[in-house]
């Protein structure tokens, strides 16, 4: 079993630095106003907003047991925050936890 878990910890994370490295090495060749950028974008923003989406409709784990109405109050303040942040994404990212933790702690 402990063989098993090294040997997919082994694979996985040569996986992903392997793409990373032929990321970077291609990286220089790709303008950022070229279409291939601009496609790459929109899956990284569509992959992106597929996971929030399923997060919220579809929770596993500690956060299926948090109300729906908790979650998207939770995902609308943290939009707030951002703007209100100047868009910065540190901060909607720890408040929404914190927030997340104490309106779920009063609704229980």
């Amino acid at each position: 079993m402990a063989a098993n878990i090294v040997l997919a910890i082994l694979v996985t994370s040569l996986a992903t630095y392997i793409s990373r490295f032929l990321g970077a090495l291609t990286s220089e060749k790709i303008g950022e106003t070229s279409k291939i950028y601009k496609w790459f974008n929109c899956v990284a923003y569509s992959t992106l907003a597929a996971l929030i989406s399923r997060m919220l409709i579809f929770p596993s784990g500690d956060l299926s047991d948090v109300h729906y109405i908790l979650r998207i109050i939770v995902i609308l303040l943290s939009i707030l925050i951002f703007y209100v942040t100047k868009r910065n994404l540190v901060y909607p990212t720890i408040l929404s936890a914190i927030i997340l933790a104490t309106l779920n702690s009063f609704a229980v």
